[in-house]
């Protein structure tokens, strides 16, 4: 890893050890206790988090983007012993720590050698994090994971995607969710690569480090994508040679975390002749779905089933539907977790009575590939009496040259059931209009799919991992307007 210094394995298993050694205080293990982690991406946050696990205790990364209003969450629901903290973000949860009589570790943290304490065994079923819900869709939820969810997880992804010990990956993604801890950042540990990690993510720092063409992986989300197309359609020809240069090394580059426009895809293709790998997981399966790595990787599709991992696609009766027929997916395997933080009717009602998870989204197989057609609560709607799905709308919409970004929502409504509207970003705002974008849509979709309201916005509401979150862009369409 790369932040100012360059550290090396030998090093991460010295300080965690120091790290598990005032964790402990004497004890002989943590024993599953939690520990907070409110340190911002680099070599601080990855030996806290060897530590805690190192003393046998659970993870539970927090937002440093957060309020205080929002750590206080998981600190009442997590109720861990400790928190790490950064100097830097001490006042974001000092009030709480005082409040809750919580101690407080501040990194960076001393290397003298450790104490002479046993460091203790630790079993792979043994929880190893909380990771907290994106909270789209609700209260966000703690999902606990155990050491052997993390290591299938791994497993699977290297030999899908190919890791190996020359592998250099860039890092920028928030370090509370499983896609920057799990995809990127343990993945490169877990088969000896590089993983280079940035403070924060800024289009130019990305693009000067993948011109130097160390970068063989690369891994973001759809709106990181938009971004750093946007940085390079602004950039001098020169520039733009030297960046699509650098970015053309790459081996592999992945998309994840939100729907990726198929837009963005061929933009992305053109600028860099990567074909960006798409893949769809979420906090309590981790991944699995996955385009494929050596063939053909079809843009809106999201490929088949990673290794060890069991896929279904079920209709409201539980029963399996046929290909080309939508249904609700179903995941089964090691990667699966098995509970919700001290929340049993939520984790019951999460599984069919034979253990498969189920997700609430929905899709189709067409051709042997996965299709995801959207949220079973969110982004499948109905109106007048038809199913639709707003992701299709969304990416008829971003076909549209003056769109840069579209949110599809279903406002309850008493004739239609849900009336479909669209919130847009128009990369000309003062130019595209809500009727030009209505007569657009009337031609390329079925009439009860066409928006009946659009605005224009000058930007989405969106979570930390870059997913919008459509309960605010209902918001757009109510009195209660932001």
């Amino acid at each position: 890893m790369v932040e100012e210094n360059a550290y090396t394995y030998a090093d991460l298993l010295r300080v965690s050890g120091i790290i598990a050694t005032k964790l402990l205080t004497g004890r002989k293990n943590l024993n599953a206790n939690r520990i907070c982690i409110l340190v911002p991406p680099g070599w601080d946050y990855v030996v806290s988090l060897w530590g805690i696990w190192r003393a046998g205790g659970v993870a539970v990364p927090m937002a440093i983007s957060h309020p205080p209003a929002e750590l206080a969450h998981i600190i009442e629901d997590a109720e861990p012993e400790a928190i790490i903290a950064h100097p830097a973000l001490f006042s974001r949860i000092s009030d709480l720590a005082e409040k809750y009589e919580l101690p407080v570790l501040k990194t960076p943290f001393v290397t003298e050698d450790p104490l002479a304490v046993e460091i203790p065994a630790v079993d792979e079923g043994d929880p190893s994090m909380i990771l907290y819900t994106s909270g789209t869709t609700g209260r966000p939820k703690g999902v606990v994971l155990t050491h052997e969810n993390i290591s299938s997880q791994i497993e699977s992804l290297s030999i899908a995607w190919g890791w190996n010990e020359h592998d250099h990956i860039l890092l920028h993604l928030p370090l509370h969710h499983l896609h920057g801890i799990a995809n990127v950042l343990l993945s490169a540990l877990w088969n000896g690569s590089a993983c280079e990690i940035l403070p924060q993510f800024t289009p130019i720092d990305v693009w000067e480090r993948l011109s130097r063409g160390h970068i063989t992986l690369y891994m973001a989300v759809p709106t990181v994508y938009n971004r750093l197309i946007q940085a390079w359609d602004h950039a001098d020809a020169d520039t733009q040679a030297c960046w699509s240069m650098g970015a053309k090394v790459c081996r592999l580059m992945v998309s994840g975390s939100a729907a990726l426009p198929v837009t963005t895809l061929k933009r992305w293709e053109e600028i860099t002749d990567q074909c960006l790998l798409e893949r769809y997981g979420m906090t309590e399966i981790g991944m699995a779905l996955s385009n494929p790595l050596d063939s053909e990787r079809r843009a809106g599709y999201v490929g088949n089933p990673l290794p060890g991992v069991d896929v279904r696609l079920v209709d409201e009766d539980n029963c399996r539907v046929a290909e080309n027929q939508p249904g609700l997916v179903e995941v089964r395997g090691p990667t699966v977790f098995k509970k919700y933080w001290r929340n049993p009717k939520e984790t019951k009602a999460a599984f069919t009575t034979d253990g498969w998870f189920r997700t609430g989204d929905q899709a189709v197989v067409e051709a042997g590939a996965y299709r995801i057609l959207g949220r079973s609560s969110i982004d499948i709607l109905k109106t007048g009496g038809e199913k639709i799905s707003a992701l299709e709308i969304e990416g008829v919409m971003l076909t549209h040259p003056g769109v840069r970004e579209c949110a599809v929502v279903g406002v309850p409504d008493v004739d239609w059931g849900d009336r479909v509207c669209a919130a847009i970003v128009s990369e000309e705002k003062d130019n595209l209009l809500a009727d030009e974008l209505r007569i657009f849509a009337k031609e390329r979709l079925a009439p009860y799919k066409v928006p009946k309201e659009i605005v224009m916005v000058s930007e989405l509401p969106r979570n930390a991992m870059g997913k919008v979150t459509k309960p605010a862009v209902l918001k757009f369409f109510t009195s209660d307007k932001i």
